[in-house]
């Protein structure tokens, strides 16, 4: 088998599966989804993860009855049929089936999708860049809804113009990036921006948080202007996919770099965080 996947209490191949045509997600995009990094088959913060989904599910009004417990089995199940090694772990939970129409239906089942496939983490020592821009999209960006286009356009633009991410802000207020979470240093101070609607509640970025508090590296949450992020003596960007890495160009600009020893030590304790969660060391 190549890439283990599931639909609704089936396991399979990810390029046999089926899903019906009349799920809410492919109409709507009326679904939430969360991703969890695997290594040796020992996922990392899943449980940080289920308490996200299961916070969206409950925002988007999504009744999700699936028992935490028996949803645990069913990952276990699915990360056994793995590969080992670095996977990403998918888990989507749609409203469910419904004729088109745009008001929830009445008594439907929600859809449980998930899928496990080998995945290639940065290096640790990446030179990350940012293209600045307005972050177009709406407000609800504190639920992880598959409702991505936005950050799929941010995404793209970026890379087509020779970036590894977007830099998004809201008339100068720093949000996120597509797909990362932004975090600065200034003055051996960790500044992060206000969790509200705007704003994903990224795993990682909780985990830094955490980590500060532990190390007594002061941490804050406050809005951040873009001439902030400009300044700053490190720029964090971090998530899931990327666990952490640092900025050191903005629009062609050279950025960062000023306080190497603060910023590296906070990754060094994620990453022995990895370590001594799942046993490998990154």
């Amino acid at each position: 088998m190549g890439i283990a996947a599931y639909f609704n209490g089936i396991f399979g191949d990810y390029d046999e599966m089926s899903v019906p045509m009349s799920d809410r997600s492919i109409f709507f995009g009326d679904a939430v989804y969360d991703a969890v990094l695997v290594l040796d088959k020992k996922p990392f913060t899943l449980d940080m993860h289920l308490d996200r989904l299961y916070n969206s599910c409950r925002l988007m009004k999504i009744d999700f009855g699936m028992s935490r417990e028996l949803l645990l089995k069913e990952i276990q199940k699915l990360i056994d049929m793995g590969l080992g090694g670095t996977e990403m772990l998918y888990i989507q939970v749609s409203r469910g089936n419904a004729p088109r129409k745009h008001e929830f239906p009445i008594k439907v089942k929600p859809n449980l999708l998930m899928f496990i496939k080998p995945f290639e983490l940065p290096s640790k020592n990446k030179r990350a860049s940012l293209l600045s821009m307005e972050d177009m999209r709406f407000k609800y960006c504190n639920i992880k809804t598959v409702n991505l286009l936005p950050n799929v356009f941010a995404a793209q633009k970026a890379s087509e113009n020779g970036y590894t991410e977007a830099l998004m802000h809201r008339r100068g207020r720093v949000t996120e990036a597509a797909h990362s979470s932004i975090l600065i240093i200034k003055n051996g101070r960790v500044i992060m921006p206000p969790l509200d609607e705007l704003i994903l509640p990224g795993i990682t970025r909780a985990i830094i948080k955490e980590l500060c508090e532990k190390a007594s590296i002061p941490a804050e949450e406050r809005i951040i202007s873009v001439d902030e992020v400009m300044d700053a003596d490190e720029i964090i960007l971090c998530s899931t996919t990327k666990n952490i890495i640092f900025v050191y160009n903005i629009d062609g600009k050279d950025v960062g770099g000023k306080d190497r020893a603060c910023a590296v030590k906070i990754q060094e304790m994620f990453i022995d965080k990895i370590y001594n969660e799942t046993g490998v060391r990154l």
